[in-house]
């Protein structure tokens, strides 16, 4: 494994670690209805777990109002228990063979609640980049002495595995400031 190998892998790491804070951001409740909010919860059908998604039709035929359509209408039930028991705070109302949910104005207090937990999210993600770091130094370093790098490439590598840390730090701090606006905007 070469210097390059090392890094690359350590940029791959940080972009996943990205990828999922963001998705993580997805699943916290703003003013507005979004898929994104029950598409992951699990249903108990057909003898299996399976997502929301795989089993609906997912719209927000208005801002405030999220409507999920079996493809089977003996999932119905099931999934509103499902969506009962993730414990986000919505009331799920069977209308025939769809299923509605709508979401009342959040108060200033309950939007100051969301922040803290997307603040949170962003502090796991930056510590699991960090992490990423401190193991791609390690490597760096048993690399250098195992490989015979100069001191200046194995110096110039550290430089770089910094600044993939700063840029990927630096993205996640930008979805955070992203979502924090997404949740006070009333």
């Amino acid at each position: 494994m070469t210097l390059d190998d090392i890094l690359l892998e350590a940029e791959e790491k940080m972009e996943k670690t990205e990828r999922v804070v963001v998705n993580e951001f997805s699943g916290v409740r703003t003013g507005k209805a979004s898929a994104a909010l029950v598409e992951n919860i699990i249903v108990e059908v057909y003898g299996s777990n399976m997502r929301i998604r795989e089993l609906a039709g997912i719209t927000t035929p208005e801002p405030r109002t999220l409507s999920i359509q079996p493809w089977d209408a003996t999932t119905v039930h099931p999934i509103e228990k499902a969506i009962q028991k993730a414990n986000l705070g919505l009331n799920p109302a069977i209308q025939g063979k769809v299923i509605r949910i709508f979401f009342p104005e959040l108060s200033q207090e309950r939007r100051q609640e969301f922040v803290k937990i997307v603040k949170k999210m962003a502090e796991d993600g930056r510590v699991a980049i960090r992490h990423v770091r401190r193991d791609a130094m390690d490597l760096l370093k048993k690399h250098a002495h195992d490989r015979g790098v100069t001191e200046d490439e194995e110096k110039q590598s550290e430089k770089q595995l910094q600044k993939l840390t700063d840029d990927y730090i630096a993205k996640i701090d930008q979805h955070l400031d992203h979502k924090e606006k997404e949740i006070m905007t009333v």
